[in-house]
């Protein structure tokens, strides 16, 4: 069954090669609810020659895309700029419980003042006040450390890894 777009539901499988016998597929609801719960990330980039590069980061599950901030000289921009496919991973760092989460997309800008305000407002919700950005008239945020760049990450493919008496590997495809 392909992405249904109005509905936002993914197709989903499960890989029994990965997961313990008679395991089913975690649902989109459950991996949307640990997206939308978890405080840090780890994002991975690549360096224009080629290289990794691998950096945790505070991001935001929003309307179906996952989004984060980066200064526009950070390393993370700057590979951006050449190659904005990204994974962005989540989860516990156990191997006998748990559940991990891997979000696959190209990162694109975020500019539109409309949409920039309402994530700013998100993220002071979700992480406090030391994370309070205004909106600067040039598509950017303003914080503490200066001006940062925001960037959707709305996934094409998220993995999900059960973890525990059952073991899962869920896969979501979208589009």
């Amino acid at each position: 069954m392909p992405h249904d777009a109005r509905t936002g539901t993914p197709h989903t499988s499960i890989d029994p090669r990965y997961s313990s016998p008679g395991a089913e597929p975690t649902s989109w609801a459950a991996a949307e609810k640990l997206l939308t719960g978890a405080e840090l990330f780890w994002i991975s980039t690549v360096r224009p020659d080629g290289r990794p590069h691998v950096t945790p980061l505070l991001a935001l599950w929003q309307d179906g895309s996952l989004h984060f901030t980066t200064g526009a000289h950070e390393r993370k921009s700057l590979n951006l700029a050449e190659n904005p496919h990204v994974v962005l991973t989540t989860g516990t760092n156990t191997w006998a419980a748990g559940f991990d989460v891997v979000v696959e997309g190209p990162a694109t800008r975020v500019t539109e003042p409309e949409r920039l305000h309402a994530l700013a407002k998100a993220w002071e919700e979700k992480y406090g006040p030391a994370w309070h950005f205004e909106v600067r008239p040039d598509g950017a945020f303003q914080g503490q450390e200066g001006p940062s760049l925001v960037f959707s990450v709305t996934p094409t493919t998220v993995f999900g890894f059960g973890k525990g008496e059952e073991f899962t590997q869920t896969r979501w495809q979208f589009g």
